[in-house]
């Protein structure tokens, strides 16, 4: 991740099989890389479209006991009134706008990419769009949360992605990210963004993972938000 002092190797790429006018950027979960997720996309891929799959850095996790592992952000617990890294989730939100500014640096234009991510890095992908001054395609939010949700103004916030597409997916059975934290963050972000534009959708049996049914719904709302343009 260039242009920081993250100590992370260069993102897994699925790259466009023609010229690249669109770009996904998802953000793999906690102790895990983005390799996992790049063969994913490849299998749903669109020609005209770039797959980027960073890896967070290595460091120690509270949750873990201070283990160190691939981690976005520290992690103190994962009930909803659970204390959390400030510090780490705003500075990671900056990261991810850098790699969003790389690919306008590379010709595509903000609205032509899809900020999206799984668990701790879907979370990441959500902060990240309600802060950001780059108007985003849309968002893939996968078995996540909204982070640091008492620092939003309650109501709408008038921030230059109000009317972006979410899509936000769980599993019924998820132990991990209850779905009830997914349930509430839909509620709380319809509040604050165009509630029309949020879809949430639950999978039968799916516990904390993704499944082959989700995948074709990522698909679908990718094709559908990042058109060929040619």
């Amino acid at each position: 991740m260039c242009g920081n002092n993250m100590s992370a190797p260069l993102p897994a790429i699925v790259p466009a099989a023609k010229k690249a006018t669109a770009a996904v950027i998802f953000l793999h979960g906690l102790g895990d890389t983005g390799h996992g997720w790049a063969e994913a996309f490849a299998g749903i891929r669109s020609p005209h479209v770039k797959y980027i799959c960073p890896h967070a850095p290595v460091t120690p996790v509270s949750l873990n006991m201070n283990m160190a592992m691939p981690s976005w952000f520290d992690i103190i617990g994962l009930s909803p009134d659970a204390q959390e890294d400030e510090a780490g989730i705003k500075q990671a939100a900056e990261n991810v706008k850098l790699l969003v500014e790389q690919e306008v640096r590379n010709g595509i234009p903000s609205h032509r990419i899809i900020l999206g991510g799984f668990s701790q890095g879907g979370a990441l992908a959500l902060y990240t769009t309600l802060t950001t001054q780059q108007k985003l395609a849309g968002v893939l939010a996968l078995s996540c949360w909204l982070p640091l949700r008492t620092t939003f103004p309650q109501g709408s916030i008038n921030a230059v992605n109000k009317d972006i597409p979410i899509l936000q997916c769980h599993g019924d059975c998820d132990p991990l990210v209850p779905l009830m934290f997914g349930s509430l963050t839909s509620e709380r972000l319809k509040t604050m963004l165009n509630p029309g534009n949020i879809t949430f959708k639950t999978y039968s049996g799916m516990m904390h993972s993704s499944c082959i049914e989700e995948m074709t719904d990522a698909k679908q709302f990718i094709d559908k938000h990042l058109p060929p343009v040619d």
